[in-house]
């Protein structure tokens, strides 16, 4: 993955302005520090901007990074053809590499790992073959069955065998893909209450919404009440249609393995997948919530930081600066931004006529009575310009 060029698309940015972000993020400077000073090599990117660009550039690189990391694991397990590779190279999500790495991840003792050792792999491999004979495929469980280490009997073989394919059917990429995305459209937020006493949570004691459209204020409230044990919380789906594309996935022709293949889809769905894809749908919704929740924070701080400074008052506010200039903003007496701009009437350039005609013009349109100041660099220089236009243009 091309990271530098990711950037560049999804902010618009040429190739030297990304590289000089990037450079000035990995040297450890503030995004604050980077926007205040560092304009130029910026090109006057605002605070909010760079922190999105930084977010963006974390996130990619924790991809790259996975996306080695899984094109290692699988490589040193002697797996790894060259169509996976690039498969796992173009993912553009946590979520697609690891259902990619699913197959080939290291995993706890399950019903398919038991059943693999006691040798059943041949025998879900004849079911997956569709065979035509029924008698084929009862003469092999019963072989395996006599084995040291193989089942107890005929039934438990063929049971053993649908829990490797279930198994298989699960760690499908393309399965869960489009599974997952069948929950996101067509799901169903359930909760139901646990206690019968009256709480905060009253209203979610028996409640359902689309997952494609529940807000985030109600997924953080049912993901509290889940946690104190308030709620029970499941994602709904008619199971229809995930049992149907499964199937579809084992059986394409009518075979003596069917009843087999079609127990194996139901139980894939309804043991393995299910729970998996719910747990990740939830945790996709939990972690949009957290992030719309921050947007409204900001927003309600900016409102509250907007509010008119002076009762009555148009207020032209100056933030002193050199190389940079004095950043200029208008508010008026409801605290609305009227305008803003730059002039530069402090050192290097010394600009102070034009400056002073940018001021006064603003001061005029916007009928300003007051003028702020900020303390820091340049702010001495800039008091005194403003000292000398307020007595040479007659405005006090």
């Amino acid at each position: 993955m091309n990271i530098e060029k990711v950037l560049q698309e999804e902010f618009s940015l040429p190739e030297m302005q990304t590289r000089q972000v990037i450079s000035l993020i990995d040297s450890g400077n503030t995004i604050p520090f980077i926007a205040r000073y560092r304009k130029e090599q910026t090109g006057n990117l605002d605070d909010q901007v760079l922190r999105r660009f930084a977010e963006k550039l974390d996130q990619l690189r924790a991809l790259t990074e996975r996306q080695e990391d899984v094109l290692r694991l699988i490589e040193e397990q002697g797996k790894l053809t060259a169509e996976l590779s690039q498969a796992i190279r173009q993912a553009s999500t946590r979520a697609e590499i690891d259902d990619l790495y699913r197959p080939f991840r290291p995993k706890r003792k399950t019903r398919a790992s038991a059943a693999r050792a006691q040798g059943l792999q041949p025998l879900a491999d004849l079911l997956a073959s569709q065979i035509a004979s029924e008698a084929s495929i009862r003469d092999l469980a019963c072989q395996l069955a006599l084995a040291p280490e193989g089942p107890a009997d005929e039934a438990a073989a063929l049971a053993g065998a649908c829990d490797i394919l279930a198994e298989m059917l699960s760690d499908d990429a393309w399965v869960r893909r489009r599974l997952r995305r069948l929950l996101q459209d067509q799901g169903q937020i359930v909760t139901e209450g646990r206690t019968k006493e009256t709480t905060v949570y009253s209203a979610y004691y028996a409640y359902s919404e689309p997952v494609r459209s529940i807000p985030g204020h109600r997924v953080l409230a049912i993901d509290r009440g889940e946690r104190e044990k308030v709620l029970s919380v499941r994602i709904a789906v008619d199971p229809e249609e995930p049992q149907a594309l499964l199937k579809g996935r084992l059986v394409s022709r009518r075979s003596a393995a069917q009843a087999w293949l079609e127990q194996s889809a139901a139980d894939a769905w309804k043991r393995l997948l299910l729970p998996s894809l719910e747990t990740e749908v939830r945790n996709e919704l939990t972690a949009q919530a957290q992030e719309q929740a921050v947007q409204v924070f900001a927003a309600n701080l900016r409102s509250l930081l907007l509010q008119p400074p002076v009762r009555g008052h148009s207020v032209l506010g100056l933030d002193p600066g050199y190389r940079t200039g004095c950043k200029t903003a208008v508010v008026d007496p409801t605290g609305r931004v009227l305008a803003t701009g730059v002039v530069y009437p402090t050192p290097p350039r010394s600009q102070t006529a034009e400056a002073a005609r940018t001021l006064t013009g603003l001061i005029a349109k916007h009928q300003v009575s007051l003028i702020a100041i900020g303390n820091g660099t340049a702010s001495r220089e800039t008091e005194l310009f403003v000292r000398d236009m307020i007595h040479d243009q007659k405005l006090s």
